[in-house]
């Protein structure tokens, strides 16, 4: 039985069916995220200490851990990116569109 495969966007949220202007910002909301649990886990940091760092409590790195995207805005996380030092850069560009 072959099994059937279909080529994703790139965008697991358009895949899902998330609006346009929703998946983006859920898109860049999960980036922004997996980026702050690396900086802190090269870091060594514990989440006592990763919110003492950040200056929130450790439910909230626990919320970062488990991945709770609905309770982070694209600016909350710019600005703890931002507290591990981090240069935070968003690109814009035209769509592409399929011919």
């Amino acid at each position: 039985m072959a099994i059937k495969m279909t080529r994703g966007s790139g965008n697991v949220f358009a895949d899902l069916g998330f609006p346009a202007a929703e998946a983006a910002n859920l898109q860049l909301r999960s980036t922004l995220m997996i980026q702050l649990r690396k900086r802190l886990t090269a870091r060594g940091a514990t989440q006592a200490q990763a919110a003492r760092l950040l200056g929130v409590s450790q439910p909230r790195i626990s919320d970062l851990y488990r991945g709770k995207i609905e309770r982070f805005s694209v600016d909350t996380l710019i600005a703890m990116l931002d507290k591990t030092g981090a240069d935070v850069r968003v690109s814009v560009r035209n769509r592409t569109t399929a011919a």
